[in-house]
């Protein structure tokens, strides 16, 4: 499915993204676990994980989502990535049970649900848009992507996304030829 990426999961644009959100993914919960992943660039294992807690108390949602070191994929630091306004409205609607330990509860509410579980859904509300080529690392390298096309400092990015190089960082970040020969345009001597 990542065909002419080098493996790589595709970026969305924010018409894909549009177009994803409205008319692929229907549930509340699905477009806050999916906003999750695109609004702080974080992985699916972290979005599925996330306990209720850390990202929602009784007054909404909280400034910032955290990310708890046992929960990244190198389980080394914990961070904290502030609320988006969309994200905040997708995690309103939602409206998760307080009670529960996990922000996105498993089948039948015991744990959390299941990266494939995740991946099966997304995969269907791709397939009903019509989009090729993403899957759940898609909103990750739109998030980082997105953030370094707008001129956010790399070494802030890489705080957001939990990178500890930035070497790392820079296999998440797309780059389109307009943009390489813009760069080479700019050259002053």
């Amino acid at each position: 499915m990542k065909q002419d990426r080098f493996g790589k999961a595709g970026v969305l644009s924010p018409e894909q993204i549009h177009h994803l959100f409205s008319d692929g993914l229907i549930q509340s919960r699905d477009h806050a676990l999916f906003g999750v992943c695109l609004y702080t660039g974080c992985r699916i294992g972290e979005a599925c994980t996330l306990l209720t807690s850390d990202v929602i108390n009784t007054s909404g949602p909280k400034s910032a989502v955290l990310f708890r070191w046992h929960q990244t994929k190198g389980k080394r630091d914990t961070r904290e990535v502030p609320m988006h306004p969309q994200l905040h409205d997708y995690l309103v609607a939602y409206a998760p049970d307080l009670t529960r330990t996990y922000l996105f509860p498993g089948r039948h509410g015991r744990s959390y649900i299941r990266v494939s579980s995740a991946d099966r859904i997304l995969r269907q509300a791709f397939s009903e848009v019509g989009l090729e080529g993403f899957s759940t690392h898609s909103f990750r390298r739109t998030a980082l992507t997105q953030m370094h096309n707008a001129g956010v400092p790399t070494k802030h990015i890489q705080r957001i996304s939990g990178h500890r190089t930035l070497a790392a960082l820079s296999g998440y970040l797309e780059v389109t030829d307009e943009q390489v020969e813009g760069a080479i345009a700019k050259l002053v001597f």
